[in-house]
């Protein structure tokens, strides 16, 4: 599970930074927003990871890998 936090900036904009995944931030308009985008951009540096061949943070409750 990737872990986010959000908060307020002074200037009314949200910004939500993956935990798990340095330099992976967001900014929106709302909370959902800046989430959402987070989230987007989550996906986007593990594929990156995962089809060069990194390592990429244990995602047990992303993905159910079946026998």
């Amino acid at each position: 599970m990737l872990r986010l936090e959000v908060e307020r900036e002074d200037d009314g904009r949200w910004l939500a930074e993956v935990v798990d995944l340095p330099g992976v931030l967001a900014y929106g308009q709302s909370r959902d927003e800046a989430v959402e985008r987070a989230k987007a951009l989550s996906l986007r540096v593990l594929a990156d990871r995962l089809e060069h061949g990194e390592e990429v943070p244990e995602m047990g409750d992303v993905f159910a890998v079946q026998p």
